[in-house]
C-alpha cells in the first residue's frame, strides 16, 4: 500500500497510532488538532509546524519570494489562532538547491520577518539543508490564555448539538486569487493578495476563548473539509446554509458562477470557524453565523435556500486524495 491509497488524513491516523499520545501528564493536546499543547510550569505552550514546497504549495513563476516567506509564517500563525493562542517564537528550516540565488532567500526572509512583526512573533533560529527543490518549514511556538490555572483552548472535539457555526471574514478569495495569479493577473490585485498574503485571525481566536467558546478550526483545507474535521472529532453533524456563506464582492465579480464552490472547497483562506452557544458566539466581533451543529452522523451538509442539499465534486484539499 502506498500513501495515496490512504489519503492525507488516513496517513495521519495511521502514524498517530504508532507514536501514540500517551506518556506525559503534561501533554494537554496531542495529534489530531490544529496544534499540540503542553504544560511547562505554570504556562501552557502551543506548537505547530507546516511546510511550503516549491511546485506543490507555490510556483516560483507565479509567486514573489517575499510572499512565499509571508505565507509560510502566516499558515503557522493561523494554527495558533485556531487554538485561541498567541504566537511567540518561530524556527525556520530552509531546504535549498545549491543554485538558489541568495537574493531570493533575502526576499523570502523579508516576507517572513514582516509577517512575524505583524503578529508579534520572533524568528528565533532554524536550519539550512541542501535539497533538490526549495522548501520552507516553520515550527511555531505560542502561548494559551488561562483562567484559574486551566488553558483556554479552541478544540476540534468540542462541538455539541445546538451550537451555532460562525466564520470570520469572507471565504473563497484565496482560491480565486490563485486562479487569477495563474492567469498572470498582477500580484497587486486584492483577490490575488488574499492568496499570497493571508492574515491569520489571532485577535478573533483570542476573543473567542475570552467569550467562552471552546471549539474552532482554521479554514486551510476548505470550509466543507474543515467543518468535516469538527464533525468527526466531535461525533456530531453540521448543517450549513449556502445563502449565509460570506462572499466578497470581488469574488462574486471575478467568478460569479463558481463563487460558492470556491468558498466551500477552495481552502487557504485562513479564516476561523468558531462553534459554540449562540450567546457566546454573539460576543465575538465580526463573525457570520452560517449553520448549526446537529445530532446525527459526523458529516457536514450544505443546503440551498430551498432546503435542498448542494454537493460538489470534492470538499477541499487533501495532499493524498484517495
Amino acid at each position: 500500500m502506498d500513501v495515496s491509497q490512504l489519503s492525507e488524513f488516513g496517513l495521519i491516523e495511521r502514524l498517530t497510532r504508532i507514536v501514540g499520545a500517551e506518556g506525559s501528564p503534561d501533554l494537554i493536546v496531542g495529534p489530531g488538532d490544529d496544534a499540540a499543547v503542553w504544560r511547562v510550569g505554570s504556562e501552557y505552550l502551543i506548537a505547530t509546524t507546516d511546510a511550503m514546497i516549491e511546485g506543490v504549495h507555490f510556483l516560483p513563476e507565479h509567486a514573489r519570494w517575499e510572499d512565499v516567506g509571508w505565507k509560510a509564517l502566516a499558515a503557522n500563525v493561523s494554527d495558533i489562532a485556531a487554538m485561541g493562542g498567541t504566537p511567540l517564537f518561530a524556527l525556520v528550516t530552509l531546504a535549498l538547491p545549491p543554485e538558489t540565488p541568495a537574493e531570493a532567500m533575502d526576499a523570502l526572509y523579508r516576507g517572513l520577518a514582516e509577517a512575524a512583526r505583524k503578529c508579534g512573533a520572533v524568528v528565533a533560529g532554524g536550519d539550512v539543508v541542501r535539497a533538490p527543490q526549495v522548501s520552507v518549514t516553520v515550527a511555531l511556538m505560542g502561548r494559551a490564555a488561562q483562567h484559574d490555572d486551566e488553558p483556554l483552548l479552541l478544540r476540534r472535539s468540542a462541538a455539541r448539538p445546538g451550537d451555532v457555526i460562525a466564520v470570520t471574514g469572507t471565504l473563497g478569495d484565496s482560491a480565486a486569487g490563485l486562479r487569477r495569479l495563474q492567469a498572470r493577473t498582477t500580484a497587486d490585485d486584492p483577490i490575488v493578495q488574499r492568496h499570497t498574503r493571508p492574515v491569520a485571525r489571532v485577535e478573533a481566536g483570542r476573543a473567542a476563548v475570552e467569550a467562552g467558546l471552546r471549539c474552532g478550526i482554521d479554514i486551510s483545507d476548505g470550509l466543507l473539509q474543515d467543518i468535516g474535521h469538527i464533525c468527526e472529532m466531535s461525533g456530531a453533524g453540521a448543517v450549513l446554509r449556502a445563502t449565509d456563506v460570506p462572499l466578497s464582492d470581488g469574488l462574486r465579480a471575478a467568478f460569479p458562477d463558481d463563487a460558492l464552490e470556491l468558498a466551500c472547497t477552495g481552502g487557504e483562506d485562513y479564516e476561523l470557524l468558531l462553534i459554540g452557544p449562540a450567546a457566546a458566539v454573539s460576543r465575538v466581533p465580526s463573525v457570520t453565523v452560517i449553520g448549526e451543529i446537529v445530532d446525527g452522523p459526523p458529516q457536514a451538509i450544505l443546503l440551498d435556500g430551498n432546503g435542498s442539499e448542494i454537493k460538489f465534486a470534492r470538499t477541499g484539499w487533501d495532499a493524498f486524495p484517495s
